[in-house]
């Protein structure tokens, strides 16, 4: 592979961590040597993006939009090439791998729209006095994006604040360096965003720390497991900095006895299967209609008997690997766990090397670990309900508060339940995957903050309002 990312490059020699060696989880074959960041590097490199960043704010809106536009066309001269490298490095099949390319596309396009739009507003005020409210970059931005989806979780987050003026801080997951990473460094050095505006640091927890508790540091983005964003969150909270956490989720995808049971099955399928489960909208819990349970399952364990599993960087498969044995051991002990506990297993349930079969589970209860953990692997729960109020209640009995599907014959039936769902986001016959540019993405609870990103709600996010007055004379008081 040649020209965005020398995968023969070696180490960073701008770094003063340790060495890691970046490899394929489908074969374990080594792909590239990279140096972690310390957190003498993390702090570093928060003291040059502090004073790049007023430089880059007095940048004119349009100038900060052409970078971000060519950084887009930079993308897109290397598609094929970070496709290969979402494939190799954090085991997506290719369908999956060109679709985030095209994701992160939009992300840069949609945040090349964003400096050029009104940034304040005009307020009332007495004659001979003006009053505005206007928007303010933050300053330092610090972003910790994960290995699942790794180069467009981390765009959603680097590309606003960039266009809005701030410099960024990023580190990605030590697992997915190069395409959670340096794909990025290497787009935007080609788009020419001057020096020190973003800087890309791989590393684990502990330079992850120095990032969030610097106190040059506005804002810290993070997407990740709930446990990690708690503590993120308690640590920018007790310093009064601003905090976006976009985190797991335990997604319901409700069919009713109405639903057209083989588009249930698909959407069932594709939203627990696809890229191995490890989604934090994955359908990580069936909810079906006794009516309708016997046949949905039926479909369900067909659709995944057919699914390939395999290499996807050699192989024409549908599920590529599981991204590390750790991960591997998490889902073979809730599969496991659920089934001691009476769940039937219905297909799959094997691990194989670094893969895992696509699993159905039946007879699921809501005292068993598939239902009442975030799985984060191809594992599709099923559990039957009597009518419409309990598969509102189930769905809801959760601390998670991210997606949910519902799949009906009527749309008027499935918007009443859609109603009474605490999720930051609902579909009607569809899956519980989706995502896009330009909406307001996010979750409630245990999922995170909030609707956090998307295309305009960038604005409330990175930026601060400052009401500012001006008087055509000074004004005089009494004292």
């Amino acid at each position: 592979m040649s020209g965005l990312i020398q995968l023969d490059a070696g180490p960073d020699p701008e770094l003063s961590g340790d060495r890691l060696q970046v490899r394929e989880p489908a074969t374990g074959l080594p792909l590239a040597v990279v140096t972690l960041a310390s957190p003498a590097d993390i702090a570093a490199a928060v003291d040059v993006a502090r004073e790049a960043q007023p430089s880059w704010a007095a940048t004119p809106p349009t100038g900060r939009a052409a970078v971000l536009r060519r950084a887009a066309a930079a993308l897109e001269r290397h598609r094929a090439e970070v496709a290969d490298l979402l494939v190799r490095e954090g085991g997506a099949i290719r369908g999956k791998a060109e679709h985030e390319v095209g994701a992160v596309l939009d992300e840069l396009w949609a945040a090349a729209a964003l400096p050029t739009r009104p940034q304040g507003h005009l307020l009332a005020a007495e004659p001979g006095r003006e009053s505005h409210a206007r928007r303010l970059p933050l300053g330092v931005v610090g972003v910790i994006s994960p290995w699942n989806v790794p180069l467009l979780l981390a765009t959603r987050a680097v590309a606003p604040a960039l266009a809005l003026g701030n410099t960024v801080v990023l580190k990605p997951d030590v697992r997915t360096p190069l395409s959670g990473g340096r794909v990025l460094a290497r787009i935007f050095e080609e788009a020419g965003l001057p020096e020190g505006v973003l800087r890309v640091l791989p590393g684990g927890a502990v330079p992850g720390q120095t990032l969030v508790e610097h106190p040059d540091v506005a804002m810290i983005a993070f997407t990740g497991s709930t446990a990690v964003g708690r503590r993120i969150g308690a640590v920018a909270g007790g310093m009064l900095k601003r905090v976006s956490l976009e985190l797991g989720g335990n997604s319901p995808l409700i069919v009713l006895d109405d639903a057209d049971l083989e588009a249930a099955a698909s959407a069932g399928a594709w939203g627990s299967f696809f890229h191995q489960g490890q989604i934090c909208m994955a359908s990580g819990r069936h909810l079906v209609h006794r009516a309708v349970a016997d046949r949905y399952l039926e479909l369900l364990v067909e659709r995944a008997g057919k699914l390939r599993v395999g290499d996807p960087f050699r192989e024409q498969v549908d599920l590529g690997p599981v991204i590390d044995g750790g991960q591997l051991d998490r889902i073979e002990r809730i599969v496991g766990e659920s089934v001691e506990a009476g769940a039937r297993l219905l297909a799959g349930g094997v691990r194989r090397g670094p893969f895992y079969e696509p699993t159905v589970l039946a007879g699921v209860t809501p005292d068993m670990p598939a239902f009442t953990e975030e799985i984060f692997g191809p594992v599709a729960p099923v559990t039957v309900v009597a009518d419409d109020d309990e598969a509102v209640a189930l769905a809801n009995r959760t601390a998670y508060g991210l997606s949910a599907a519902i799949q009906t014959g009527s749309v008027r039936r499935g918007l009443a339940i859609a109603d009474r769902l605490r999720t930051g986001m609902v579909h009607v016959n569809d899956q519980t995957v989706n995502d896009e540019s330009h909406v307001p993405f996010g979750g409630r609870g245990a999922s995170g903050n909030g609707t956090r990103h998307g295309s305009e709600h960038s604005w409330d996010e990175y930026t601060q309002w400052q009401w500012l007055t001006v008087r055509e004379t000074p004004a005089r008081y009494p004292f």
